[in-house]
């Protein structure tokens, strides 16, 4: 029987002809080279989080979750490696038993490591750049079954390639990332007025060392989340209660108002009034790791595109205006974070820094028509889709938004020469490998 595996929404699914789970570099060089030597594409996944068909093969699936050890930590260096399969959600109690922590980090903590680093995942904080600026090196294996070590001294051109490279290099087996000492967050959530927020949106973002905001279509509220660092004790939140509020109120009751909404899709303005008005405040101090996470079990797919930061109210507006005039049935909110610019080839803010604009959709609910209108607002600022997420760009569109994506298609050519790291997702948005730029260029979804 064909084996069939589905991402975490229920969304994508592909039937690799074999599924591989390694458990040791030596493991994972010995199916690559035999799945090369097969002629069979090979793709690498990890806790399939993506929205996307990024991870998909006919060929060979290698599954990461069996790689999933601390190789070493060093507190006076702050360097971290771990295999590539551990998950964030693994990695943050790892790093607190040395001292140590992410800089930054997002709100979902499922994916693996080389995954979340792959498509160029990323926090909140204008300071603060995606996870992969903290890589400061990787082990990457070939199509040759061969193990490259990836380091700023070894080949610099690689590692800037390789930070953020949809898994189209290889398949990487460590990670080395530059952590720093363990701090404390402390957290104020508080519902406000939109256009006030959007008012004093610089001022929010440059005076916290971490801001993002929620706001839902149909309604002028706004979820801020204000974010600054210290070094003062934890203050855990009792057990009990962050699970009333984080699996009752944030996923049970809310799956419960997505099932209504989805029945009775002309009703869903009055419930996204309905949640914006039960919003409340809270505070939070706690370790990074456990404050920057929360739990999803409702399940969405979602978009999200990186636009420059001064493009964000009016963008904003637009996608509200958009969704509020076409009567979509949004139940989601937007979700709006902030990073520094960096200088990773296909990092979404790749030498600018960035807005990150999130849409969600609940699961069985039409999707296309809202992502592909807010996808053409994001266009006219020259947005650069999250590589795991939604969007409908190809080859020929993205070019143009990455400078130095012909020193990227320059570095895959150099690791990956055959294709064996090939899918259509690869090939839709980054062409064949070794294309030259006119034929790149020239490349269709």
């Amino acid at each position: 029987m064909t084996a069939t595996w589905t991402n975490w929404a229920g969304d994508q699914r592909c039937a690799p002809a074999q599924i591989a789970r390694p458990t040791s570099e030596d493991e994972l060089c010995e199916v690559v080279a035999r799945a090369a030597e097969r002629g069979l594409k090979i793709r690498a996944v990890g806790s399939a989080h993506s929205f996307t068909d990024a991870a998909f093969t006919d060929g060979v699936l290698v599954r990461t979750d069996g790689l999933q050890r601390l190789v070493s930590a060093d507190p006076s260096t702050g360097l971290v490696t771990v295999e590539a399969g551990m998950t964030l959600h693994q990695l943050g109690p790892v790093n607190a038993r040395h001292g140590l922590a992410l800089e930054n980090q997002g709100d979902i903590d499922l994916q693996s490591v080389a995954g979340a680093l792959a498509t160029a995942t990323h926090g909140t904080g204008a300071r603060f750049g995606n996870l992969s600026t903290r890589i400061a090196g990787m082990r990457i294996v070939t199509a040759t079954g061969e193990v490259v070590e990836v380091t700023r001294e070894s080949d610099p051109e690689a590692l800037l390639a390789a930070r953020v490279s949809i898994g189209a290099l290889g398949v990487a087996s460590q990670v080395t990332l530059e952590c720093i000492p363990l701090y404390t967050l402390n957290r104020h959530d508080a519902p406000r007025p939109l256009e006030p927020t959007l008012d004093r949106l610089d001022e929010h973002v440059d005076s916290n060392d971490h801001f993002e905001f929620f706001l839902w279509p149909y309604t002028r509220m706004a979820l801020t989340r204000s974010t600054t660092r210290s070094d003062a004790d934890p203050v855990p939140t009792p057990a009990w209660k962050r699970a009333v509020q984080e699996r009752f109120v944030e996923n049970d009751i809310l799956n419960v108002i997505c099932r209504t909404g989805r029945r009775f899709p002309s009703q869903v303005p009055r419930l996204n009034r309905l949640m914006a008005s039960a919003l409340s405040e809270a505070r939070v101090q706690d370790h990074g790791y456990r404050v920057y996470a929360a739990i999803r079990n409702v399940r969405f797919t979602e978009m999200e595109y990186a636009i420059p930061r001064a493009a964000a109210r009016e963008a904003l507006e637009r996608c509200l205006h958009l969704a509020e005039r076409r009567r979509l049935p949004i139940l989601f909110p937007f979700e709006v974070r902030f990073a520094r610019g960096d200088d990773a080839f296909l990092s979404t803010a790749y030498e600018r820094d960035t807005c990150y604009i999130a849409a969600h959709q609940y699961v069985g609910m039409e999707f296309e028509s809202y992502f592909r209108g807010i996808e053409a607002i994001f266009d006219s600022y020259g947005g650069r889709p999250h590589w795991g997420k939604r969007h409908y760009q190809s080859a020929a569109t993205l070019r143009e938004r990455y400078p130095d994506w012909d020193r990227f298609q320059a570095v895959r050519a150099r690791f990956d020469p055959e294709g064996v790291f090939v899918n259509d997702y690869t090939r839709r948005v980054l062409g064949p490998v070794g294309a030259p730029a006119a034929a790149t260029s020239a490349s269709v979804a």
